[in-house]
């Protein structure tokens, strides 16, 4: 089995082609894949196969880490983009994926950068049934009420403002990640971000992914906290600094998001037969 290590500001996808497996994956085989000590460590992988749909360049599956599937991911989405133009499935710039999420385009910007439109933002979704329509609520976190801003951008967001860069960088995601992701008013739990505003006009954010745990970068994360920010009084587009670097978000007034950003291809890896036969009895 042949497949491709894919980064984007420190994101990393494996990405197969559904019609080159001879097994269909499983959270069980993901998980084994994506374990860093028995596989071969990745953030998750990214599932292509040729889509029915007329403009569609392909369909895209976005497994995480732990086996879980994922509605939408703003880096995954840009690297399956450039890994289609870069493995010749099409020489058009334009393109168009089918996600969970729904059918979403790219505009490739160069050889290794491209602009995603992930679709509309809203604050009131099935993914948070009881919430206000607004998206606004509070959490009990370490004895104290929080507020923060609920967004969906294909796959739920749930954004803290934090009052400044030392707090931002002093806080324990590990501890309060897994509290928010998997509170009960998030049914299909809910990717974290906590951000702040710098005096440049860029906002900080650091990121904790469903299924994943602290990354250092999220496409849908920084989209989610930079919708966050333009809704609290901010302006657009915002430029979200990450651990892995920097992220563009464009947003428009009907909540339209936009990503820019690069991705680029960290290896290309035939996977051994001893691994391969434990990937396809897990």
């Amino acid at each position: 089995m042949e497949l491709e290590r894919w980064e984007a500001l420190g994101n990393e996808y494996l990405i197969v082609e559904g019609e080159r497996l001879r097994f269909e994956l499983s959270a069980e085989k993901v998980k084994l894949l994506c374990d860093a000590t028995e596989g071969l460590g990745a953030d998750g992988v990214l599932e292509l196969s040729h889509g029915e749909d007329d403009g569609v360049s392909a369909d895209l599956t976005i497994w995480n880490a732990d086996g879980s599937q994922a509605e939408l991911s703003g880096n995954g989405s840009r690297q399956a983009f450039l890994y289609l133009h870069a493995s010749g499935w099409t020489d058009s710039n334009s393109l168009a994926i089918k996600t969970p999420a729904g059918i979403i385009t790219a505009e490739l910007t160069g050889p290794d950068s491209a602009t995603v439109a992930i679709g509309r933002a809203t604050t009131a979704s099935s993914q948070y049934p009881g919430g206000a329509a607004d998206g606004r609520g509070e959490f009990e976190l370490d004895g104290i009420n929080v507020p923060y801003q609920f967004v969906s951008v294909g796959n739920p967001q749930c954004a803290f403002k934090v009052q400044s860069l030392d707090r931002l960088d002093g806080l324990n995601l590990d501890l309060l990640g897994p509290k928010v992701e998997n509170d009960p008013r998030f049914p299909n739990r809910t990717n974290v971000s906590w951000w702040t505003p710098l005096d440049d006009g860029r906002i900080r954010a650091r990121i904790f992914e469903r299924g994943v745990g602290e990354t250092a970068s999220s496409g849908t994360g920084a989209s989610g906290a930079a919708v966050a920010s333009v809704l609290a009084g901010g302006s657009s587009p915002v430029t979200v600094l990450l651990d892995g670097g920097e992220l563009l978000v464009e947003i428009d007034e009907a909540m339209n998001v936009e990503l820019s950003g690069t991705a680029n291809c960290a290896e290309r890896i035939r996977v051994d037969p001893q691994m391969l036969e434990r990937v396809e009895q897990a």
